[in-house]
């Protein structure tokens, strides 16, 4: 079975209990649209109680709220009670909630397109608020009055930016002159981590380039980095035109980081604390600034590198997409130099990356102990300059890189 149908049986469960239950939110708006999706949400008048006593295997997730998670056929699905909000007290989260039908649960969500509900089994769509009329004008709408929309819950002015630039779609004007009258209000009803979620889940899709400047007309980017406040939107254009040309699977910061051209280490680490992001993504920064540093030299400069200084940049499972990402910034001819020159030179010294991929260098402890060598900070120090002889010298026989291991004043 399809996660779809898995879905569809999950709904005549519960309509057989004797509840209502339909599909909810996004999938209804991508089912409208033609575009494929697999992120199924179900909406229904029963209880986290009642849907608990229904299904073998759920997870309360948001049950405070009437959320829970049904899981059928190894798929998790986001089963939600119909409900309004007593109010927000905090920019993010209702203070309360209270049961509802579904008109009610309709007209509390974010924006038009978003607010439907479909009926698999009677193949039937309701919708309370306009959704598929704005889908038809390619409009982003809040439901209702957007003020109220925003005051409830701040991020959603970030989502109108995402759906705007996932859709190509404009943002209604009403709807734009509440983000501007709110925007400054973003943080910190809306905690940091969830903003830096909603910048990756909008690099998802194409037009992120376009969403940030969008962003920043809307008065966001400077609400989130104030050092952007005086960027005119065409800079920002203009620092992320390269954008749309990065490699698939470029990590979300990359793109982002095209915002902060020149900036110092220290600087980008501090950008990290505050958009609090993983060590793996802390780790990709560093080795992303490590590389600009290199690929920016003056080819004059660049010349007078070791190899082995190559060989350890190439090793590194980051180096291949900053490559590429730092192409994407050339015009075509440069372009095709730049990846050829690298592609050339990774080739040369295709047998010392995988050494130093695989931790296999030509000189071992065991080869400097039969040389006489005790084991110690020395052996340390005469090990990695062997491996810089090695390389250097494409070398892959121990004893001829211990005879110029000899020679040297380390010795």
């Amino acid at each position: 079975m399809s996660m779809l149908q898995f879905a569809t049986s999950v709904v005549q469960r519960l309509v057989d209990a004797g509840f209502t239950a339909y599909f909810a939110g996004g999938w209804v708006r991508d089912f409208l649209m033609h575009h494929p999706s697999d992120d199924i949400d179900i909406a229904t008048n029963a209880t986290v109680e009642q849907v608990q006593a229904l299904f073998p295997k759920t997870v309360p997730v948001g049950a405070a709220f009437g959320i829970i998670l049904v899981i059928e056929g190894g798929h998790p699905f986001e089963v939600a009670t119909f409900r309004k909000d007593r109010g927000y007290a905090d920019g993010r989260r209702p203070t309360g909630i209270d049961p509802a039908g579904p008109e009610e649960d309709a007209k509390r969500r974010d924006f038009t397109i978003n607010g439907m509900f479909y009926d698999p089994l009677k193949k039937q769509l309701f919708d309370y608020v306009g959704g598929q009329q704005d889908i038809k004008n390619r409009l982003i709408r809040a439901i209702g009055n957007p003020h109220d929309r925003f005051l409830e819950d701040r991020l959603r002015m970030m989502r109108a930016v995402r759906y705007a630039t996932r859709f190509d779609f404009p943002i209604e004007s009403k709807t734009v002159q509440a983000i501007l009258d709110h925007a400054s209000t973003l943080l910190p009803s809306v905690a940091m981590e969830r903003v830096w979620q909603e910048f990756k889940k909008m690099a998802q899709f194409a037009h992120f380039n376009r969403g940030l400047v969008m962003l920043q007309e809307l008065q966001l980017l400077p609400a989130i980095f104030p050092e952007l406040k005086d960027l005119a939107p065409e800079e920002v254009q203009k620092r992320t035109e390269a954008i749309p040309h990065f490699p698939k699977h470029t990590p979300p910061i990359a793109e982002l980081l095209e915002l902060f051209p020149n900036t110092s280490l220290t600087c980008l680490l501090e950008l990290c604390e505050k958009l609090k992001l993983s060590r793996q993504e802390q780790d990709f920064i560093r080795f992303y600034h490590r590389a600009r540093e290199l690929l920016h030299m003056p080819a004059s400069w660049q010349n007078q590198l070791e190899l082995i200084e190559w060989a350890q940049f190439y090793a590194e499972p980051s180096a291949p997409i900053c490559i590429e990402i730092f192409a994407a910034h050339y015009p075509k001819e440069k372009k095709e130099h730049f990846l050829h020159e690298h592609s050339a030179r990774r080739e040369r010294l295709k047998k010392a990356i995988e050494r130093l991929q695989t931790n296999r260098p030509v000189v071992r402890a065991k080869h400097l102990i039969q040389a006489g060598i005790a084991p110690g900070k020395k052996m340390g120090v005469l090990l990695k300059e062997a491996e810089r002889i090695a390389v250097n010298a494409f070398l892959e026989n121990p004893d001829q890189v211990i005879e110029k291991l000899k020679l040297s004043s380390l010795w």
